[in-house]
């Protein structure tokens, strides 16, 4: 018994207790054993404990069954508002059947269905999200190293629950939440794969003199220039102890610095004095290779602020070229065709040699300076879309786990 913190206007009373097997008559596990002899290339979808995850049902992975064995499961087919729960693995991942797979067959998961009293679904699908459900999943869970749960536990398992309108109103509520999130990773996503591909586009491949994409009006060919015509290598060292905060060159953030990104000082403030400084709009050469950069990452000092770099680092300063246009020329893979040419990357795993008078002879692609500006320009508002979209995901993430938190009992 008892009330949640937010509620819904006109709902005061007090929750109830049941168990799950006073709400739903059948209780119990779907198909379990091998099933693979039964595999088909198309046939019946087979639901399985892979496509239950965080209260939905995906289709990332997909297993097909034919329809002879399809028939044989018809006692235990599942239908539209049906609830199924992992058994095994990420045990008390749940999720309610929707109208598109009404009659299908599931595999290893357990089963709730026909309900003997008024139920929202969905409401229960979200309380199976909140960390007291978890916490009390973890007390019936047996299993070190893959977790189970039983069909019989869970029909004594007590849920806490409100009246059928308000269950209605929370499961609606917190269904919109989960589509606005997934819209906004989806909108995410999507503006990350136009990026890549227009990545590949928007620059000459190949020795090509121009891209394959290109800007209305735009017509010539672009010309080439070595990276020691458009910058010059920045030796200035912080002798005198002028800045003191140090920055890294991170593959994924691009330049931030070192406090933010360890947590903690990672350097000496006595030893800066031999770094580099690194002015705003600078550019940085990080030799330690992973797999988002094989041949080491280039990014610009994007911060506002001065800072100093290790001298591991190569740091450039550019004249007569839009900063925005290389900045993005050195997200594509254009150039690492060069690097691998010349430089090594057998003497450390880790890290990536070649010699800066060397890196500095890398040719770059140039065209006029407003067809430059136009394409920096481009995937600037690119990525400010990601950021949105992302940033939106992020902060609806943040509602849904404190509205789970707060919404019941």
């Amino acid at each position: 018994m008892g009330k949640p913190k937010i509620r819904f206007k006109g709902f005061t009373e007090e929750w109830e207790q049941r168990k799950l097997g006073e709400i739903y008559s059948s209780i119990g596990n779907a198909f379990v054993g091998t099933a693979t002899p039964y595999y088909v290339e198309q046939g019946h979808f087979y639901l399985e404990s892979n496509n239950i995850k965080d209260g939905q049902i995906n289709r990332n992975t997909e297993i097909f069954i034919n329809d002879e064995f399809y028939e044989k499961q018809k006692d235990k087919w599942l239908h539209t508002g049906d609830m199924v729960m992992v058994q095994s693995g990420h045990v008390g991942h749940s999720a309610v059947i929707p109208k598109e797979l009404d009659n299908s067959a599931a595999h290893a998961l357990i089963m709730f269905r026909n309900s003997k009293m008024e139920i929202e679904p969905y409401f229960l699908n979200y309380y199976y999200q909140t960390s007291k459900f978890k916490k009390k999943i973890e007390e019936i869970t047996t299993g070190n190293t893959i977790k189970h749960i039983l069909a019989s536990d869970m029909q004594e398992f007590v849920v806490d629950y409100a009246d059928y309108e308000e269950q209605k109103q929370i499961g609606e509520y917190f269904r919109t939440l989960d589509h606005l999130i997934t819209l906004h990773q989806r909108k995410c996503d999507e503006t990350k794969k136009l990026k890549k591909y227009m990545l590949q586009k928007m620059f000459p491949q190949n020795g090509m003199k121009v891209p394959e994409i290109r800007f209305e009006g735009f017509t010539g060919d672009w010309e080439q220039r070595k990276l020691f015509e458009i910058a010059d290598k920045v030796t200035e060292k912080n002798k005198n102890n002028e800045f003191n905060e140090p920055f890294t060159n991170s593959a994924e953030l691009g330049i931030v610095s070192q406090r933010d990104y360890f947590d903690r000082e990672v350097v000496n403030q006595e030893n800066l004095d031999g770094y580099y400084i690194v002015k705003n709009d600078d550019f940085v050469y990080n030799p330690r290779i992973s797999v988002t950069a094989p041949v080491g990452p280039i990014n610009r000092n994007r911060l506002g602020r001065n800072g100093v770099m290790s001298p591991l680092y190569t740091v450039f300063r550019t004249h007569g070229i839009d900063n925005l246009y290389l900045e993005f020329y050195f997200k594509t893979t254009s150039w690492h065709r060069f690097m691998k040419l010349n430089g090594d990357s057998g003497a450390r795993f880790d890290r990536f040699t070649i010699s800066s008078t060397q890196f500095m002879e890398m040719p770059i692609p140039l065209p006029h300076k407003e067809e430059q500006r136009k394409i920096g320009g481009y995937f600037d508002v690119l990525d400010h879309l990601i950021t949105l979209h992302q940033r939106k995901c992020d902060e609806l993430v943040k509602i849904k786990k404190y509205m789970l938190q707060n919404m019941f009992v």
